[in-house]
C-alpha cells in the first residue's frame, strides 16, 4: 500500500507529520501530555518511550527544554525526525530509533528524572489485530510488553524520578504489581470516561521511583457530552 503522509498543525504551533497507514496520534497522547505538563520543569532530563511520531514531545516544548524520544519502528522514528526538523526542534528533541528492551545499551543507568510512555495496550492475541504491521505494533504487545516498559522506566529513572503512563483500566492490577516490583510507587491516578455514564476506558498514572506509598485519585475526566461534543475540560486541554 502506498504511504500517505499528512502534516497537521498542533494548537501550540508545532507541526507534525503523520500517516494514516502507519501511525496517527489519538486523544490518549493529548491527555497524557496534559497529565504530565504541570509536574515537570524546564530543566528536567526527560525521555518519552514508545514515542511513535513524537506527538508527546511536540506537545510539551513549552514546558521542558530538551526531550529524548525513543521509538522502535524505523519508519515512524524517521517520520518523527522529519517533524522535529520541520519545527527547527532537532536540537531540543532528540529522536532515537531503538528498542526499549535494550535500553541498557542506549543510555546510562538512572540518567533521566522524567519518563513518559503511551505503550501498546493490548496483550498479544487480545482483541482485533490490525492487518497493518505498524498499527499492530503500536496497539498490541508484539515488540514489547508492560513488564518491558516498566523495567525500562526503572532503569532510566534516578531515585525520586517520575514515570507517567496512559493505559487501560482492566490492566491496573498488572500495572501496580509491575511497578511495585521495580521500585515505582503509584502516586497519582485519573480515570478517563468516554461519556458520563460509561465505564472508564483509559487511565493516567504517575509513579515515583523509591517513594513512600500514597495514591491520590483525581476526579474522573469525561471526554464527551451526550451529543458527542467534547466536554469543556477536554476543549481546554486541547487549547493548551
Amino acid at each position: 500500500m502506498e504511504e500517505e503522509f499528512q502534516t497537521d498543525i498542533l494548537l501550540n504551533g508545532n507541526q507534525i507529520i503523520q500517516s494514516k497507514n502507519t501511525f496517527m496520534y489519538g486523544i490518549d497522547a493529548v491527555l497524557l501530555a496534559d497529565f504530565v505538563r504541570t509536574q515537570i520543569h524546564k530543566t528536567d532530563s526527560y525521555i518519552d518511550i514508545c514515542s511513535g511520531n513524537g506527538i508527546i514531545p511536540l506537545l510539551l516544548t513549552d514546558v521542558v527544554e530538551k526531550i529524548t524520544a525513543l521509538e522502535i519502528q524505523t519508519e515512524i522514528a524517521e517520520m518523527a525526525k522529519k517533524s522535529m526538523e520541520l519545527n527547527d526542534l532537532e536540537n531540543r528533541i532528540s529522536v532515537i530509533n531503538g528498542d526499549l528492551k535494550k535500553v541498557e545499551g542506549l543510555f546510562s543507568k538512572h540518567s533521566f528524572n522524567c519518563v513518559s510512555c503511551n505503550p501498546p495496550y493490548m496483550i498479544n492475541q487480545h482483541g482485533r489485530q490490525n492487518i497493518l504491521d505498524a498499527k499492530t505494533i503500536a496497539r498490541h504487545e508484539v515488540l514489547c510488553n508492560l513488564e518491558d516498559v516498566i523495567s525500562a522506566a526503572d532503569y532510566l529513572l534516578h531515585s525520586h524520578g517520575k514515570f507517567f503512563m496512559v493505559h487501560r483500566p482492566f490492566r491496573l492490577p498488572e500495572i501496580f504489581f509491575a511497578m511495585k516490583n521495580h521500585g515505582l510507587e503509584p502516586k497519582r491516578m485519573r480515570l478517563i470516561q468516554p461519556f458520563e455514564n460509561t465505564e472508564p476506558n483509559l487511565v493516567l498514572i504517575e509513579a515515583r521511583k523509591d517513594a513512600n506509598p500514597s495514591l491520590e485519585i483525581e476526579k474522573s475526566l469525561i471526554v464527551r457530552e451526550k451529543n458527542g461534543a467534547y466536554t469543556e475540560e477536554v476543549k481546554k486541554i486541547y487549547q493548551k
